[in-house]
């Protein structure tokens, strides 16, 4: 079969489902990662034929693009600042917004890169921020923990492949019991945030194949993770030590309240990119 008749498949197929510079990427994209041809490839060839091997996985991606299966997840891989990062259906993919927070990190800690820094990272997910402090951050001991056993395979899998070394563990944050003498002086955690009441705003890509363990927190108690990373932080930050959270654009106000009740100073409220708030920032005295 021609590619470029492949490329009308995709579009009378996704075409109702997405919009169509999104089908045109979503076509791009694969044949790069499959057939490693780039997306010039039917303006050089027009009439370039694929054999039927070659355009089975093009199929395959299909139908999970059909049922709106995010495309990292059916590709396996995500990207995240400088890294490649494996990635399925155990673990979020992880976001441009959690860029920021990684960038906010490493810009403080600029001048002190050669320090021996200890960081923790609660709820790691696929790894993502600990990797990429561990990577900017070469002196530093780097903790990451997670609730869920398959969400740190894929974790230590993305450390060894980006050949950096992480201490991974498991465990749950709304039970933490760390030793007295553990003491941090970066915690970081992009924890569950989204409200029930919120869901009809997610994408159904989201809603429908990412781990909702990793999403969704109830109406009636949004901030139980906050609350519990906040507990762990004011008895492990070493002092001006800093904790760093990811928050719910909608909970910046009420997110910034708890860090004030848990005796944290110089509380910074961040927006990102798009202007929502997104980002927290407070210091053990």
């Amino acid at each position: 079969m021609m590619l470029k008749e492949i490329k009308t498949i995709f579009h009378e197929e996704l075409d109702t489902i997405y919009p169509k510079e999104e089908v045109d990427a979503f076509f791009y994209r694969l044949i790069e990662h499959y057939l490693k041809l780039d997306r010039f490839v039917l303006v050089l060839q027009p009439h370039l034929t694929v054999t039927k091997e070659e355009e089975q996985p093009l199929f395959e991606a299909l139908a999970g693009l059909k049922l709106e299966k995010p495309l990292q997840y059916i590709l396996g891989v995500a990207y995240f600042m400088d890294l490649e990062l494996k990635v399925n259906e155990h673990v979020l993919i992880p976001r441009p917004e959690t860029e920021e927070l990684v960038e906010w990190i490493l810009n403080e800690y600029q001048v002190e890169r050669s320090r021996d820094l200890n960081i923790l990272d609660v709820g790691t997910g696929s790894g993502c921020i600990a990797i990429a402090l561990a990577r900017k951050l070469p002196n530093a001991k780097v903790y990451a923990m997670d609730v869920s056993k398959e969400a740190l395979k894929v974790a230590k899998s993305n450390a060894e492949l980006n050949q950096v070394k992480v201490n991974f563990f498991m465990a749950d944050v709304l039970k933490l019991e760390l030793q007295p003498e553990h003491k941090f002086d970066i915690i970081v955690s992009n924890p569950p945030y989204v409200r029930e009441l919120e869901k009809n705003k997610i994408k159904n890509n989201v809603k429908e194949h990412e781990p909702n363990l990793a999403l969704f927190v109830p109406d009636n108690d949004a901030l139980l993770f906050y609350r519990a990373v906040a507990t762990s932080a004011e008895k492990h930050l070493m002092k001006n030590g800093r904790l760093y959270l990811e928050i719910n654009q909608y909970l910046g106000k009420e997110t910034k309240a708890l860090l004030e009740a848990h005796n944290f100073s110089e509380i910074e409220l961040r927006k990102d990119l798009f202007g929502n708030d997104r980002m927290l920032k407070g210091i053990k005295p």
